[in-house]
């Protein structure tokens, strides 16, 4: 894989990933799986007084998928559930700086579906029609 095509940062949160482990008794969780390359995440969040107080992520994938992932846990850490059930498309794709195309936006915002759908499972709400098509 030509790694010259991803921004730096990117790649970086790929290779040396922060976020990348489970986290015991999260207050939410959730698998989700970009069926038509075959990556798969499972995201873990602490909570403590509205807020998430840590995030975590294991899985596997491309460098967009696991490094998005990466970047995405870093960014929630203090953020509170209000704040994340209004994140998008695209504060995700200003977060990790860079356009993927059409073909491999699943790739990038895989994870922020499995959030959103870990925080509103988490708030006994309905996944929105926003969440679904991520």
């Amino acid at each position: 894989m030509d790694l010259d095509m991803y921004a730096e940062a990117l790649v970086s949160a790929f290779e040396h990933p922060e976020n990348r482990h489970e986290i015991k008794n999260a207050d939410a969780k959730m698998s989700e799986e970009n069926i038509s390359c075959g990556d798969k995440i499972t995201v873990y969040i602490e909570i403590e007084k509205g807020k998430v107080k840590d995030a975590s992520f294991e899985g596997t994938g491309c460098v967009i998928s696991m490094g998005s992932a990466d970047m995405l846990m870093s960014e929630l850490k203090g953020k509170s559930l209000s704040e994340i059930e209004k994140e998008d498309k695209q504060g995700l794709l200003k977060l990790i700086n860079i356009d993927p195309g059409p073909v491999r936006m699943h790739c990038a915002t895989l994870s922020l579906r499995a959030v959103k759908k870990a925080i509103l499972n988490y708030e006994n709400k309905p996944i929105d029609r926003a969440t679904k098509e991520l």
